[in-house]
């Protein structure tokens, strides 16, 4: 009996040390599953701390790489108003440099209108020459027919187109480069094939008289008369009795006379020539041309009516006219005894082109 609880007991107690080695296993595992926890839980702290950082970091870095582009920005735009603008105007038949426009882009920009009507004054300049210089406008010289029936060729009209010289200068502003000078060139306008057959027609005709003028006015009138005679005004065309006969001094053969000067009057070379010009304006203007200059005299004059009249000076006032009646016309002009004779001719062919005239 004895030996029976004595192993009852022993049993007892090897139960009680493995229920309390598993107690103490079960608490065990229990503070490790608690330090793992808070383990996880510092690690989890320090991943979002991390992430913050690494997050401000960006920003700042962001904001860095701003900065520095608003510095280098600011750099470009301080160094774009320093920019220098260069501007060369250029002749596009000789491609020389004529004039060259030196700025600053933040000056340039701040005195733009100022600068601009600058360019305005010096492409009026250009375009029409000034007391010491000769501008690139030029009047047309016409063609005219030589005495052996070949073409004399005058030069054509050219013109300097102010305006668009300024808008493209001005448009070169921004950047600069180089600027072509906008030149209008016009040449005469008819056929050379046609040349020959201008004299068939007179379309319009007029005589004045100069009978019992002294010598040097009838030099000077038959002069001017040689001046304009053969003369080719072509369709379009303009015509300038100043330069078709150049100037009229003693240097070109013409002669003391006496002419309307202020009202009065007076000797001086080259009187009689308005005889010439006041002859061919009463020509033309039987056709339906456009008048660009027309002057009277101050004074009344012997050979014509009041107002019908033409008065010329080289260099001062001219007689101008355009050639709209539709048909190229030939200026035949000459003197016969004492009567001065303008007429102008064309072809048979281009007769019926003409337009209906002012007589």
């Amino acid at each position: 009996m004895k030996s029976r609880d004595k192993k009852v007991g022993m049993s007892r107690g090897v139960l009680t040390v493995i229920l309390v080695s598993s107690l103490l296993g079960l608490t065990g595992c229990s503070v490790q599953a608690a330090k793992q926890k808070e383990l996880n839980e510092k690690i989890a702290e320090l991943e979002k701390q991390k992430a913050l950082y690494e997050k401000e970091q960006k920003k700042l870095e962001e904001e860095r790489k701003r900065e520095e582009e608003l510095r280098k920005e600011e750099e470009r735009r301080k160094a774009e108003e320093l920019k220098p603008i260069d501007i060369e105007v250029v002749d596009p038949n000789t491609n020389e440099v004529i004039k060259t426009f030196n700025y600053i882009l933040k000056d340039l920009k701040e005195n733009e209108d100022t600068y601009k009507q600058e360019i305005q004054n010096w492409a009026r300049k250009v375009a029409r020459g000034t007391d010491t210089t000769k501008g690139y406008d030029q009047r047309m010289v016409p063609d005219r027919v030589g005495n052996d029936g070949k073409i004399v060729k005058g030069s054509p009209r050219v013109i300097l187109e102010e305006e668009e010289l300024v808008d493209k200068v001005v448009e070169a502003f921004a950047e600069g480069g180089r600027v072509e000078l906008p030149l209008d060139v016009t040449e005469s306008g008819y056929k050379k094939e046609e040349a020959s057959q201008l004299d068939e027609v007179v379309v319009a005709s007029f005589t004045t008289y100069f009978g019992g003028s002294p010598d040097g006015r009838n030099i000077n009138i038959e002069l001017s008369t040689n001046a304009i005679n053969n003369v080719i005004v072509g369709v379009n065309d303009y015509f300038s009795f100043n330069t078709t006969v150049g100037p009229s001094d003693a240097e070109h053969g013409y002669q003391k006379a006496m002419e309307a000067l202020n009202g009065k009057l007076v000797e001086g070379i080259g009187g009689g020539i308005c005889q010439t010009s006041t002859t061919l304006y009463n020509a033309v203007d039987q056709l339906p041309v456009s008048y660009v200059e027309l002057h009277h005299h101050s004074v009344n004059v012997g050979y014509i009516a009041k107002g019908r009249d033409a008065t010329v000076s080289y260099g001062g006032k001219d007689f101008r006219f355009q050639n709209t009646t539709g048909a190229p016309l030939l200026i035949k002009a000459y003197t016969k005894g004492r009567s001065l004779t303008v007429e102008l001719r064309t072809s048979k062919a281009n007769q019926s082109l003409i337009k209906k005239g002012n007589a």
